[in-house]
């Protein structure tokens, strides 16, 4: 397995590849929408700010020092109503939770 592909998903990718060059179509080659967002939703996603962001989420987090709980906090209060608009209310609900179970770690101390 190669970055996350078995050897005959491999192989199918460059036979689908070869033929389409023989018959010379190479657009083929050229980037899709669907290849290029699934990195975006992972390294540096738009909702959580983007990596040229000075505020991006994680980047708040670390500098702050929030860790787990607070850190969660943070994020969620920072997609809300960004990474879908249909659940900002539940993303604003998570941020509460999160902030809840740090104040009670905190009392229980």
């Amino acid at each position: 397995m190669t970055d996350g592909f078995t050897s005959s998903e491999i192989n199918t990718l460059r036979e689908t590849v070869r033929h389409a060059l023989q018959r010379g179509d190479v657009s083929i080659l050229e980037p899709k929408e669907d290849m290029i967002e699934p990195r975006n939703q992972i390294d540096h996603p738009l909702h959580y700010g983007g990596e040229d962001n000075l505020y991006e989420a994680i980047k708040v987090i670390e500098a702050w020092g929030l860790g787990f709980s607070l850190g969660n906090a943070v994020k969620y209060i920072s997609r809300a109503g960004k990474k879908d608009p249909s659940k900002e209310i539940e993303d604003l609900k998570k941020a509460r939770w999160y902030i809840d179970r740090a104040i009670q770690q905190r009392e229980e101390v």
